[in-house]
């Protein structure tokens, strides 16, 4: 019986290999007859596989996609990649995400050898992925945006952009990518005739047409390249220049790789310019400058403003000390 079975599982870890395999060439990777396989192919099938047998010189069998999830064998190294693959996607901003990859990740990790456990959990441990938590989305709405790319079928929801303001939109779907911490759909919007990017998380109301469209070719032939490009192109960028009373091979000393931005007003002053996201990345880079040497902050009203705040807030702190 034992050898039976480690037989079977030895039979569906071939047919696993998603190829078409011979009636023969089966027979002698076992080393079994071919009627004993035809027997080992029908226990395959009690256990909820669905395997495809076709007759004549170009046939053979073949693990087809059923109805239900029978179980899976997996190598060493496949099983320790879906275990970290899990706990990485709970932190992926999906609805109910951490709630199911652990219960899925204890149901799995249940039945690992020991060793590979240890294995897991040690690299669990020691493993921490850069993806700060994001707007939750939908796990079947990206799962009918995914269906919606591979068929090729247009789709209908309502969008609301960062202002608030809530549009009908008709799309052509290319791509689903993952930037920023969030989900992004590349398409072709319909009524305004060019290629957008929509975040999941603030769609609603989605449903698909079944009308099916003539795939385009995303601008560069790279969805997630397109992704990065247009979410750049949102940052406001802002900038400031500051007016140091220190030579610029000092400054370029003192401020290392970002010493590049500077120039020489003079022999003993130094213009730094300085770009950002926001005025508190700005205001953050004052800090490099070195102790002792004073400086003239150039940059727009709301900047200074926000300087002028945060060192009075420092002072009154300091004073109360």
């Amino acid at each position: 019986m034992a050898e039976t079975t480690t037989r079977i599982l030895s039979l569906l870890g071939l047919l696993q290999t998603h190829r078409q395999w011979s009636g023969p060439e089966l027979a002698e990777r076992l080393g079994v007859t071919e009627r004993t396989l035809r027997r080992d192919v029908d226990r395959v099938r009690e256990l909820g596989y669905r395997v495809d047998a076709v007759r004549g010189p170009s046939g053979g069998y073949r693990l087809e996609a059923g109805g239900a999830l029978p179980p899976l064998l997996l190598t060493e190294n496949e099983a320790v990649s879906i275990a970290i693959g899990l706990r990485v996607a709970a932190q992926q901003g999906l609805t109910d995400g951490e709630l199911t990859t652990q219960s899925a990740l204890a149901k799995f990790e249940q039945v690992l050898p020991s060793a590979l456990r240890r294995r897991v959990n040690a690299l669990a441990t020691h493993l921490q992925a850069d993806t700060p938590r994001a707007p939750t989305v939908s796990q079947e709405l990206l799962g009918a945006l995914a269906l919606a790319c591979r068929d090729s079928e247009r789709v209908r929801f309502s969008y609301e952009d960062g202002r608030g303001e809530l549009t009908e939109r008709i799309a052509e779907p290319h791509a689903l990518v993952v930037a920023r911490r969030n989900w992004f759909l590349v398409c072709w919007d319909v009524r305004r005739e060019d290629w957008r990017t929509f975040r999941v998380d603030r769609m609603s109301r989605f449903f698909d047409t079944r009308l099916r469209f003539e795939p385009r070719e995303v601008p560069g032939g790279d969805a997630a390249a397109y992704v990065a490009a247009s979410v750049a192109s949102l940052r406001r960028r802002m900038s400031m220049a500051v007016v140091l009373r220190m030579p610029r091979d000092d400054a370029r000393a003192a401020f290392g790789p970002w010493g590049a931005q500077t120039s020489a007003v003079d022999a003993m002053t130094t213009r730094w310019s300085v770009e950002g996201e926001s005025v508190e990345h700005l205001f953050g880079a004052l800090a490099w400058i070195p102790t002792g040497v004073d400086y003239e902050l150039e940059g727009d009203p709301e900047l200074i403003e926000f300087v002028r705040d945060a060192a009075a807030r420092a002072a009154k702190a300091v004073t109360r000390r």
